[in-house]
């Protein structure tokens, strides 16, 4: 059975339909990449499958681990093991995200019926990750992406992923805004998640992220559909033909 399986998905945002009837499965152990222009659905489909408000979904399934997404609110679906690295993360002021973290993570463990982590059981864990991660331990001091940079809110993404252990993680355009430097350290952090019981969903328009996170499967979204799948090799073909081919076909 596919870790999550996407059937016949309709999405529509006031009145104009975005993702057109999308079939999509992922297996566990499985990396995905998805690529397309602008406006092909993309960020829309990530949006949907974590919950985020303001998307009507109109017809289709989707099913983690063989339940109902749809059917659960945001967090019960992160506390099923759905994460969404966001392309553009949120400042929030006054909260520091030693304390964003340690909630957040509580939080999670509460809705799947574990205990809770005590103050110095989670400072031992974020910061045995945190240093895992490369990430100095001042960053984790400061509020949440406040006054970060692009890399350090990339990271910091990295960060959550890693601590909250999630069985699926979506990479919304997680390349955007990073220097080459920066791109190396967050795609070595995000291989260094890689595991059997784990699938990832990346989702770029340009290939360079792939040469650091290496996909089994590359889809092309146009218009709201996947127009082609296939390997790795997907990718090399799309930056010497473009997308145009997938538009005029949609």
């Amino acid at each position: 059975m596919a870790l999550l399986e996407i059937r016949d998905l309709h999405v529509g945002v006031e009145d104009r339909e975005i993702i057109r009837g999308l079939h999509l499965s992922v297996h566990a152990g499985e990396v995905h990449a998805i690529m397309g222009p602008n406006g092909s659905g993309k960020s829309t489909l990530s949006h949907v499958i974590a919950g985020k408000p303001g998307y009507e979904v109109t017809d289709g399934q989707i099913l983690f681990k063989g339940e109902d997404l749809l059917e659960m609110e945001p967090d019960e679906r992160a506390a099923k093991g759905v994460f969404l690295a966001f392309q553009y993360p949120v400042e929030i002021p006054g909260v520091t995200t030693m304390n964003f973290l340690r909630a957040a993570l509580n939080a999670q463990r509460k809705a799947r019926d574990q205990q809770e982590f005590s103050t110095p059981t989670f400072l031992k864990r974020v910061r045995e990750v945190a240093g895992s991660l490369n990430i100095p331990q001042d960053m984790i001091k400061r509020g949440v992406n406040v006054g970060f940079s692009g890399g350090e809110k990339k990271r910091n993404e990295i960060l959550q992923m890693a601590l909250f252990e999630p069985g699926l993680c979506i990479l919304d355009e997680i390349d955007s805004g990073l220097d080459i430097d920066a791109l190396r350290m967050v795609a070595s952090g995000i291989n260094a998640l890689r595991s059997p019981e784990r699938a990832m969903i990346v989702i770029t328009h340009y290939r360079r992220l792939l040469e650091h996170i290496v996909p089994d499967i590359v889809h092309v979204m146009s218009k709201g559909r996947v127009m082609k799948s296939g390997g790795k090799e997907l990718a090399l073909e799309l930056e010497a033909s473009g997308y145009a081919q997938f538009e005029d076909a949609a």
